[in-house]
């Protein structure tokens, strides 16, 4: 009897420990503000990146590469890189190839994509004067 509670007792203990632990790790979404520089550190970005967390999925920005280069779809376990830790002068697409280009089109083309939201598309929406 005393061997079958011991047994049950490690099971549960080791099942909440897993669920804890990746609770911790689900809670980490980075962080709430961002700023986004280019390498010339000129007019960074300002990114609400908890804003967009509430509207929009984690795959609707982020992506990753296999082990080719090739670009591989979000998930979950995706670790999150920094975007120009691929998006640089290395990358062969040369309208992607730097952290700016890369920004604007994902950027512009949802802003722009936000018909009832006009101010979206101004440049000051992310780049203060």
């Amino acid at each position: 009897m005393i061997k079958k509670s011991l047994i049950c007792c490690t099971a549960v203990a080791f099942a909440l420990s897993l669920a804890v632990a990746g609770a911790s790790l689900a809670a980490d979404k980075g962080p709430a503000e961002m700023v986004m520089k280019t390498a010339e550190g000129k007019k960074p970005a300002k990114f609400p990146h908890k804003a967009h967390q509430d509207k929009l999925k984690c795959a609707d920005c982020h992506h990753g590469k296999d082990a080719a280069g090739k670009q591989v779809a979000y998930t979950d376990a995706l670790k999150i890189e920094k975007c120009d830790s691929c998006h640089n002068d290395k990358m062969a697409n040369t309208n992607l190839n730097d952290l700016k280009k890369a920004a604007h089109k994902n950027c512009k083309d949802c802003h722009a994509s936000q018909k009832d939201k006009p101010n979206l598309n101004k440049c000051n929406t992310c780049h203060a004067k």
